[in-house]
């Protein structure tokens, strides 16, 4: 009886984490997890994504990893289909016993990922996605750092549809919760302007013809179009309506702004809006700090970064903040308490300040208009504030 006293005070004394170890973390790593579109129609995105968090963590191992413990990134192939991304996830969860989820790209992807993660205590932390389900409906695993394509567009549509005097809004949308997000961000904002769209055309998810969906916009008079589309799309898109001689004003979500749109689509491209959240670090126009940081992306990975670099390297040092400050016990629940007093001052990227709590899960729903002008994006706007 003796003993058994003697042991049951020894496991009093036991901090917490000593009886239950935390999945994902050891004595010295912390292993997080990510699952990119890599082989798919965003593995543009995907492979900027991945290289940026990879820069992030190679900078923090070198200088001693987070209170001591190195960080160890897994990255899964979803092809940007939400059923391979479940196959993903039950990987990185179940085999792989990641810490979190960080960076997972795609909103159906997201969507389909979360109930593996979070059946297993695992945060969706800062997924690469502005869909609204990202944080809602709240729960307290759930994580999203930026401006919802819903309200980028709810808010500057109505900003650039006063400034061009347009009559007949239309709008061209992937048919998923992406593209309806952007959908009805403008059907918010046509509704607060007392109208509607003129025309309303979808298409499926990987599709490459876009004539039939243009045609319909031209026919109707369309001087306005709102792009619920990504990279292919976006320039299928707009290349096939220059074509034809249909030159309404186009404005894309966040989702649409990234460099592969000028470099993929030439000239045709110039012209096209597009809201954002931080910008797209151009060498040979950046700030000395963006540049010395460039400069480090293209020594390491021997190509130029870009605005989803930039995602994925910050999706880390925000996670790295929080673990820092959660302290040595890490767990789900410490890191959970920190990032419920995060806050994340604005960045060289422009990126607005972004805080979190108890019942916050979304960091910031500021974004900007850029436009691209001779082959590059440039800001247009200030941050458009609800």
């Amino acid at each position: 009886m003796k003993l058994i006293s003697r042991i049951a005070l020894l496991v009093l004394a036991l901090p917490l984490g000593a009886l239950a170890q935390q999945q994902g973390v050891s004595r010295d790593s912390i292993t997080l997890g990510s699952i990119q579109d890599l082989s798919g129609p965003l593995a543009g995105f995907g492979k900027q994504v991945r290289l940026g968090m990879m820069l992030r963590v190679d900078e923090a191992n070198e200088q001693g990893g987070v209170n001591g413990r190195k960080l160890q990134l897994h990255v899964e192939d979803s092809g940007y289909d939400p059923k391979k991304a479940v196959l993903a996830a039950q990987k990185l969860v179940n085999q792989d016993k990641i810490f979190m989820m960080v960076g997972h790209i795609g909103t159906a992807q997201n969507l389909a990922a979360m109930p593996v993660q979070f059946s297993k205590n695992v945060i969706n932390f800062f997924p690469v996605t502005a869909a609204r389900e990202m944080y809602e409906p709240f729960n307290k695993l759930k994580y999203s750092f930026a401006a919802t394509y819903y309200d980028q567009i709810r808010l500057a549509a109505p900003k650039l549809i006063k400034e061009k005097n347009a009559k007949k809004i239309c709008t061209i949308y992937q048919d998923d919760e992406f593209g309806l997000e952007v959908m009805r961000g403008g059907e918010a904002a046509l509704k607060a302007m007392g109208t509607d769209y003129a025309e309303k055309t979808s298409f499926k998810r990987g599709a490459t013809d876009f004539s039939s969906q243009v045609a319909k916009m031209k026919s109707v008079g369309c001087d306005f179009v709102i792009l619920g589309t990504i990279i292919r799309e976006t320039i299928g898109t707009i290349g096939e309506s220059r074509k034809t001689g249909f030159n309404p004003t186009f404005l894309g979500s966040s989702a649409a702004y990234t460099d592969l749109i000028h470099k993929l689509g030439g000239k045709a491209m110039d012209g096209l809006y597009a809201t954002m959240t931080v910008q797209n670090p151009y060498l040979d126009e950046a700030s000395q700090p963006i540049r010395f940081w460039a400069n480090k992306y293209k020594t390491k990975f021997n190509e130029d970064p870009t605005v989803f670099s930039v995602y994925g390297y910050n999706v880390i040092d925000a996670f790295i903040g929080a673990a820092r400050k959660a302290g040595t016990n890490l767990n789900t629940e410490s890191f959970i308490k920190a990032m419920d007093t995060m806050v994340i001052p604005p960045d060289i990227f422009g990126s607005a300040e972004a805080t979190f709590g108890p019942q916050k899960r979304l960091g910031s729903n500021l974004s900007r208009l850029s436009q691209i002008q001779d082959g590059k994006w440039k800001v247009v706007s200030d941050y458009v504030k609800p």
